[in-house]
């Protein structure tokens, strides 16, 4: 005696577009945007103010982009 076969509820997406939820690309760019920012002007990043070395870290890493 065969087993009843289980149709799945949604049909099996081929090859169609996966949407995804609007905060997976939102807070990747929202976090990329901010280190760029940081990168760019090192006068902004509070954090990096108290130590010399990533603020020397910082301002050689504008300064090979500005190239």
């Amino acid at each position: 005696m065969p087993a009843p076969t289980h149709t799945r509820p949604h049909p099996v997406a081929t090859g169609g577009v996966t949407r995804l939820p609007w905060w997976a690309l939102a807070l990747p760019t929202l976090a990329f945007v901010t280190l760029l920012a940081l990168i760019l002007n090192p006068s902004d990043a509070h954090a990096a103010a108290d130590d010399p070395m990533i603020t020397h870290l910082v301002e050689r890493v504008r300064d090979l982009l500005a190239r």
